[in-house]
C-alpha cells in the first residue's frame, strides 16, 4: 500500500511540476516581445555598456521611421542636458530582428522587422564621467506612444562645449504629447501624424500594418488563468492523499500492539506445564 502511494505522490508531483512549467511559458511569452509598433531595436552604445570614447551622435534604431516632431534628448551625470538637435540617419539591416505583435481576430500574430530606421541624436559635449541617458519620445505608425531610454555609462575624456551653445530646455512638442496620450488624431492625413523631413507621411516598414493594438482582456490571459486551477486542484490532490494513507497506517497499528500480548500471554503457561511435567517425570523415575 505504502509503495502505491509513493508512486500516485510522484506521478502527481510531475504533473504539477508540468502545469507550472506551462503557466510559466503562457505567462512569459506574450510579454517578452512589444505588441505596440515602431518599438527601439538597438542603439549605439547599447544599453549598460561602457564608452570610453567621446562620440559624436548616438543612433536610437528604430522598426520604422520616428515621427517628424518626436523628441529626443540627453542627460549627463549631473542631469543636464547634452544634446543638440536629432537628424534622420540611414535605415540598416538589424543584426537580430525584432518580433511585433498584432492583434487579429482575437489572437496575437508576430511579425519580424529586419531593418532598423535610425534617429541620430548629437552630443555637444561630455563634461564628465558617469552615467548617461538618452530618452526619447515619438509616434507609432499605428499611434500608439514609442517612449523610453537607453542609460550607458562613459569613462571617455572631457570635452567643451562648442562655442555659443547653450543646454536646451525645450520638452516634446505638445502635438506630439497629445497624440502620445492618445488624444490626437492617429490617421495619416491629420495635421499631427507622424511625418517625414519633406512632409510626407512617415510609411511603415514592409511588412506593417496599420491595426490597432488590442487593449481589451488579454486573449493569453484565459488559458494561463485555466492551468493556475487546475495546478492548485492537483496540487490539494496530493497533499491530501499521503495524509489519509498516513491515517489509515496507524489505524491498523493498535490493533497489531493489541493482538501481541494475547499471544504473549499463552506462551508461559506452556513453558510451565513442560517444566512441571518434566520434572515429575523425572521424580517418578
Amino acid at each position: 500500500m505504502r509503495s502505491k502511494l509513493v508512486t500516485v505522490r510522484n506521478v502527481l508531483s510531475r504533473a504539477v511540476a508540468a502545469l507550472a512549467a506551462t503557466v510559466v511559458v503562457s505567462l512569459l511569452l506574450p510579454v517578452a516581445p512589444a505588441s505596440a509598433h515602431g518599438q527601439l531595436a538597438t542603439s549605439t552604445p547599447l544599453k549598460g555598456t561602457v564608452v570610453r570614447q567621446p562620440l559624436a551622435q548616438l543612433a536610437l534604431y528604430f522598426t520604422e521611421k520616428p515621427a517628424s516632431n518626436a523628441h529626443f534628448a540627453i542627460t549627463g551625470p549631473d542631469g543636464s542636458r547634452v544634446d543638440n538637435g536629432w537628424s534622420y540617419g540611414e535605415p540598416k539591416r538589424l543584426d537580430k530582428p525584432v518580433t511585433e505583435y498584432f492583434m487579429v481576430n482575437g489572437v496575437f500574430e508576430p511579425r519580424l522587422y529586419h531593418t532598423g530606421f535610425p534617429a541620430m541624436v548629437t552630443v555637444a559635449h561630455w563634461p564628465a564621467k558617469g552615467r548617461y541617458t538618452a530618452s526619447y519620445l515619438s509616434v507609432a505608425s499605428d499611434g500608439e506612444a514609442v517612449r523610453g531610454e537607453v542609460t550607458f555609462d562613459y569613462q571617455g575624456p572631457g570635452t567643451a562645449a562648442p562655442a555659443g551653445w547653450s543646454a536646451p530646455t525645450a520638452g516634446p512638442d505638445p502635438a506630439l504629447l497629445a497624440q502620445a496620450e492618445g488624444e490626437g488624431s492617429t490617421s495619416s492625413g491629420a495635421s499631427g501624424s507622424p511625418v517625414g523631413p519633406t512632409g510626407a507621411p512617415a510609411s511603415p516598414p514592409a511588412g506593417a500594418a496599420e491595426e490597432q493594438r488590442d487593449t481589451g482582456f488579454p486573449a493569453w490571459l484565459v488559458p494561463a488563468l485555466i492551468v493556475v486551477v487546475v495546478s492548485a486542484i492537483v496540487l490539494v490532490a496530493a497533499r491530501r492523499r499521503p495524509a489519509a494513507g498516513r491515517a489509515a497506517t496507524a489505524a491498523r497499528r493498535p490493533a497489531d500492539k493489541g493482538g501481541a500480548p494475547a499471544r504473549k500471554a499463552t506462551n508461559p503457561t506452556r513453558k510451565t506445564g513442560n517444566r512441571t511435567g518434566g520434572s515429575g517425570r523425572r521424580g517418578r523415575r
